[in-house]
């Protein structure tokens, strides 16, 4: 028979153990137990670099205006996103090739660490100047360039090769959600309190990821003793790419779609304005919703992959890119851009998902980080190209001319490449 000291405390388990069961599920359902603990580090390292890289989304424009108004050196700020990965997108795929991947994500996190201690110390004392702030996030670019490309290596070592879609799925949701939706307008509120509080809890925050991809228990590799230098390597990476159909075809959809998102894009705070009369709530909106979609195609993408293949996912994804740069230059309606920009980020998520869980499945270990850079490289190259291209569009035959050339060249492009993506997803195998 149970004293009543016993059922009192029986009664505050009985209202404890719901609440712990809910919190357990979570976790379960955002990490799945099969992915195991190693997985569960890097995606606790993936949120805390998410959360530090949101503030900074919106507070790093802020205090660059804040410096200048000269268009030039704001667009100088955009050019340090895209540059370093231009210059050094394989040579880091060398490096996480080469050295200890972990060992090589901490020491860049420290790195960042450090730059932006010494900018949140210039900004505090008010000698701050563009040239340094210009100079930081250069630098900071590129330890962004090596540490991305380090950490998607990672992931196909820490869990089993069927589930690399789902873990893919996990980590890019994370750093969408942190980086894109939730932490941008805590940036701004945060600047707005003190301009070096958001870049303080960025230089926190990558030390705390620092801790945590430290925890990693990765194999270690065996060394190779007569590997050739830099060049060689680098030419190796590429040497496989090209001589490997499949992925070559997969780089070239990446570089060549990027050109017709880029123009597309390039124009889209003047489109919100000109065709949609959106203020700057409202194009602030349009980005939301994109960020708004691709938490979406994090939540359905196990249940996508369970029921359709690699190939009709990819297939169905670059129609719906197609259509939404119809849409768009047909439509005035701020209320049909939102939706459109909805199921547009649902697909770039899925589709990115699926691209690298392809890419992972196929490239050796040993060339995984090359090839990776090599996949950067195509990516904001394409958008290097693309960019310009969309503003000379716009500006010769009006703010929809863009539109009408992404909406062209990705229909052809989806002809010319339908039927290549059964090969594509089935590269492992050759």
């Amino acid at each position: 028979m149970l004293s009543s000291g016993s059922g009192y405390r029986l009664g505050i388990l009985a209202d404890i153990l719901p609440p712990v069961r809910l919190t357990a599920r979570i976790a379960e359902a955002i990490a799945p137990t099969r992915l195991g603990s190693r997985f569960r580090w890097l995606l606790s390292a993936t949120v805390a670099n998410g959360i530090g890289d949101g503030v900074v989304v919106s507070a790093g424009p802020l205090l660059v205006a804040s410096l200048t108004r000269d268009p030039f050196l704001v667009s100088m700020a955009l050019l340090s996103e895209y540059l370093p990965v231009l210059l050094f997108g394989v040579i880091g795929g060398v490096a996480a090739d080469r050295l200890d991947r972990r060992q090589m994500v901490v020491a860049v996190n420290l790195g960042r660490t450090f730059v932006l201690a010494v900018l949140v110390a210039t900004i505090v004392s008010g000698v701050v100047t563009i040239a340094l702030v210009l100079a930081a996030l250069f630098v900071l670019g590129t330890a962004e360039t090596f540490s991305d490309t380090a950490t998607s290596t990672l992931l196909p070592g820490l869990v089993a090769r069927e589930d690399l879609g789902i873990a893919n799925a996990r980590v890019q949701g994370a750093s969408l959600l942190t980086n894109q939706l939730l932490l941008p307008p805590v940036g701004a509120l945060l600047f707005a309190v003190g301009p070096a509080i958001p870049f303080a809890t960025n230089a926190l925050l990558f030390a705390l990821g620092a801790v945590l991809i430290s925890r990693l228990a990765i194999d270690v590799r065996e060394a190779q003793p007569d590997r050739p230098g830099l060049r060689g390597e680098m030419l190796e990476g590429l040497r496989w790419l090209i001589a490997h159909p499949p992925m070559r075809t997969l780089a070239l959809t990446i570089f060549t779609f990027n050109i017709t998102f880029g123009a597309a894009w390039s124009v889209l705070v003047l489109y919100a304005g000109d065709r949609l009369g959106m203020n700057a709530v409202g194009f602030g909106l349009l980005t939301t919703a994109v960020a708004l979609g691709g938490v979406i195609g994090t939540v359905i993408y196990g249940r996508l992959e369970r029921r359709f293949k690699l190939s009709d996912i990819m297939r169905v994804g670059l129609i719906i890119e197609t259509c939404t740069h119809l849409i768009l230059a047909l439509t005035t309606s701020a209320v049909v851009a939102l939706a459109t920009l909805v199921v547009f980020g649902a697909h770039a998520f899925v589709w990115g998902t699926t691209s690298t869980v392809v890419r992972q499945r196929a490239v050796p270990d040993a060339l995984l980080g090359r090839v990776s850079g090599a996949y950067r490289v195509a990516i904001v190259g394409g958008l290097a190209i693309g960019t310009p291209l969309g503003g000379l569009l716009a500006k010769t035959f009006g703010i929809t001319a863009p539109f009408w050339f992404a909406f062209a060249g990705s229909a052809l492009l989806v002809v010319i490449l339908w039927r290549q993506f059964e090969h594509i997803v089935h590269s492992s195998e050759i």
